[in-house]
């Protein structure tokens, strides 16, 4: 990989399929003096700032961080990179300032999808110890099964953002990948017809999406290689044999031995491409004081 003055670029500790991003505080605190010129009401309200904030992000590295990001998210040997400062200060990286930064990272390879869920290009939400929600991504004690983002709704999704924001009292949670192409029973599934049959996939209301959608869980890139299009609480099967598929594609993810497996400190993010790196996460150790926030972008990839 080209080096880029102002990162520290290295395979990551859990594994050689995953990268692992340092930004130098040095010119860290450079695109915070940069950013701080803009009220993050004006970004969210004013599309065309997103690029402006994206392009000034890019000049700071000599305008080589976009080629770097896009070939990591783009080769099927990656797809993925764990992104974040060399030394993290909450009381400088604020939240605010959070929500900037994953937003030139994501306009950098390009478009976020709008998210019904919070209303904006990104949403953030909260993980406390007890919750009352529809969904597994909020609930601490449970872990979160291996997935792809966007099963449910019409726009492509072909990559995802997940950053940490802010946790404190936590133990366990560990996020998780799994490649596709590591996976030990990809073939197996993937060649199975009822992979390729179009499966209905709903959600619950908090998503906030009125509507159903169709789609098979397996489909081939522009290569001819396996894609994957699964999350396990929203396909609705609608056969014996399409609940007895979805039953042991779970049981077969969950037991993979080639799971990635790491911490996400507060202030780095998890970028993937959504077709070929399933995410997760471990169950958290309760703890009544447990509190996590998150920031979610997802979308697709310029033309």
């Amino acid at each position: 990989m080209e080096k880029v003055t102002g990162l520290k670029v290295n395979n990551h500790s859990a594994s050689q399929r995953l990268v692992d991003i340092k930004i130098e505080n040095d010119y860290l605190d450079k695109v915070k003096e940069q950013f701080d010129q803009f009220d993050l009401l004006d970004i969210e309200y004013k599309p065309f700032l997103r690029f402006h904030i994206t392009d000034i992000f890019n000049k700071i590295f000599n305008e080589k961080i976009q080629s770097l990001t896009k070939t990591i998210l783009l080769n099927r040997d990656q797809g993925a990179f764990v992104i974040g400062p060399e030394e993290m200060d909450q009381s400088k990286y604020d939240t605010d300032f959070l929500v900037k930064l994953s937003t030139a990272l994501t306009h950098l390879v390009g478009i976020p999808n709008f998210d019904a869920m919070y209303g904006k290009y990104y949403a953030r939400f909260e993980v406390k110890n007890t919750d009352n929600s529809d969904s597994y991504l909020r609930k601490a004690a449970k872990k979160l099964d291996l997935h792809t983002d966007g099963t449910y709704v019409k726009e492509k999704t072909d990559w995802l953002l997940m950053m940490k924001m802010k946790e404190e009292n936590s133990e366990g949670g560990e996020s998780t990948l799994l490649h596709l192409d590591d996976w030990e029973d990809c073939e197996k599934f993937f060649t199975d017809p009822i992979g390729k049959e179009n499966f209905v996939w709903g959600s619950p209301k908090s998503k906030n999406v009125d509507y159903k959608i169709e789609h098979p869980i397996f489909s081939t890139d522009h290569e001819g290689k396996p894609i994957i299009s699964y999350i396990d609480q929203f396909p609705e099967p609608q056969s014996l044999k399409q609940g007895l598929y979805l039953n042991s594609l779970s049981e077969s993810l969950e037991g993979s031995k080639k799971l990635i497996s790491f911490k996400l400190p507060p202030g780095y993010a998890i970028f993937s491409n959504n077709y070929f790196m399933l995410h997760g996460r471990k169950a958290f150790k309760p703890h009544p004081k447990l509190y996590r926030e998150l920031l979610r972008q997802r979308g697709t990839f310029y033309k």
